[in-house]
């Protein structure tokens, strides 16, 4: 009986620390080369910066992707964010290289037009920017094209179309302000084809995608510049869909995230080893990779949650993200886990670190505090272990990696949002032919085996840190290798 008043007493002092935290701020609503913006644990740099930087990346990308958005001249439906993995791909005939970034959240790829209004020359992330031409091997796609009558219905936005020569043109913006503006072209996108163990194959495929021709607000930083963004989520326009129906690939692709060790796996392709027992369905007709919660736990103790945290719909559900560095709850939610956590350790000195709760702490995480247990439909279970939500900024300084929703943004107040946090080290595939994604712990620094649906050959494909040899030393960083496999009805 104890326990029960120094969790009470915890719990109190939680609620002056968070009393302090504004609740009311503006919502800032295959061998691709994968970089990570941020790294995972450690780092030179003041504390109070350092959680400033991870905030503001997420507070933009939360608020993206819960923003509007604006498509009046018939462009597709892309609540579009700022990932934390960028890639460098070729795009044209001869190919350029490309850096964008790599977003689960995200519809589309678009890259910067050579004639951008307010787009970046230069880049903090220590990379050169390409902005493309169309003028070289791309086709613009008209206003009254399939491609752009097909997604201006799916998105409930007519084109305008002065003539039927006039580009299919987007424009997207975003909660935070940011906006992007241009027209869609058709171009060679290449990628590398899985062909053996550890072998692939250079592939091109002619893929629609957008050319961007003005940028506003935080997108035309220069600080974390990139060339655009590369999209992996379900709509028909995007480049996994765009494969799919090339019979390039399936529509099936599977991450894996080892923030600790550097290195992992972005895969195209059936995974067959390790085999993926669990899924859970993804909600129908949503926009992201949305799941059904159905409860939390705290060290096998179930949480007691009000019924709201379960439900879907429109500013509520729970989803999954990759692009998202942490991993956000609603302020019930919230404090009621973080009472669960840290109950054992009533005497705990707790600050606030940018609305981080953090603390000094020089003992075995994994033996001092609890696993935390989502548990969703299918009786699919995802265990976060204390040293991933509780990352290190210095000597024996620990911050707590769950925030409250409704200090980031309050249109996402209500949601459940899962990201890089919780998915670290953990193999993640997205079925989307059967509408389910699964997981399973795994060293993510080893390989997985990926099947050739045409001949029935299983192939490995190895985790990579591929920095050596390119021209950009990318220090520190998590590296991570896309792959595609043939698909069974390449030849036909």
């Amino acid at each position: 009986m104890a326990a029960v008043p120094r969790a009470s007493s915890f719990f109190s002092m939680l609620l002056v620390l968070l009393s302090l935290l504004s609740v009311e701020r503006a919502a800032a609503t295959g061998l691709f080369q994968v970089r990570r913006k941020f790294p995972r644990h450690g780092g030179g740099d003041v504390v109070e910066h350092r959680l400033a930087a991870l905030l503001r990346h997420d507070m933009g990308r939360n608020g993206r992707l819960l923003g509007a958005v604006d498509l009046p001249l018939g462009g597709v439906g892309l609540p579009t964010a700022t990932g934390l993995y960028y890639t460098r791909i070729e795009i044209g005939s001869p190919p350029k290289g490309y850096y964008v970034q790599v977003d689960t959240g995200s519809d589309i790829l678009w890259v910067n037009g050579i004639s951008c209004d307010g787009c970046p020359t230069r880049s903090g992330l220590g990379i050169e920017l390409t902005q493309y031409d169309p003028a070289g091997s791309g086709t613009t796609v008209g206003c009254e094209q399939e491609f752009c009558v097909a997604n201006s219905a799916a998105s409930g936005v007519p084109p305008a179309c002065p003539s039927a020569a006039s580009p299919c043109q987007f424009r997207i913006t975003y909660g935070d302000g940011s906006s992007t503006t241009g027209f869609y072209v058709t171009d060679f996108v290449q990628y590398n084809q899985v062909s053996g163990n550890g072998q692939t194959t250079p592939s091109n495929v002619s893929i629609t995608f957008g050319c961007g021709a003005q940028l506003g607000g935080d997108l035309g930083s220069s600080s974390q510049a990139l060339d655009g963004i590369l999209g992996f989520g379900q709509s028909d326009a995007s480049m996994l869909s765009q494969l799919a129906a090339a019979r390039k690939v399936r529509k099936i692709f599977a991450h894996c995230l080892d923030t600790v060790r550097g290195g992992g796996i972005f895969a195209i392709g059936n995974v067959v080893q390790p085999p993926i027992v669990k899924t859970t369905p993804l909600v129908p007709n949503a926009t992201h990779y949305n799941v059904n919660l159905q409860g939390i736990s705290v060290g096998g103790a179930t949480l007691q949650l009000p019924t709201s945290t379960f439900d879907s719909g429109d500013s509520k559900g729970t989803i999954i993200d990759s692009g998202t560095t942490l991993a956000y709850l609603p302020r019930e939610v919230y404090r009621t886990l973080l009472t669960a956590v840290f109950d054992k350790h009533p005497d705990l000195a707790v600050r606030n670190y940018e609305d981080f709760i953090c603390f000094q702490f020089s003992g075995s995480l994994d033996e001092e505090f609890p696993v935390i247990t989502f548990s969703f439909e299918g009786d699919l279970t995802l265990n976060v272990y204390p040293h991933d939500y509780l990352f290190q900024n210095g000597n024996d300084l620990y911050c707590m990696g769950f925030l409250d929703g409704g200090v980031q943004t309050k249109d996402g107040k209500d949601m459940v949002l899962l990201g890089d946090l919780v998915l670290s080290n953990k193999l993640v595939v997205y079925d989307l032919e059967k509408q389910v994604i699964g997981w399973t712990d795994y060293n993510c620094s080893s390989s997985i085996k990926i099947e050739d649906d045409k001949t029935g050959s299983v192939y490995t494909v190895d985790a990579q840190n591929i920095s050596a040899g390119r021209r950009f030393q990318w220090h520190k960083s998590l590296i991570l290798l896309l792959v595609t496999s043939i698909w069974s009805c390449l030849m036909l």
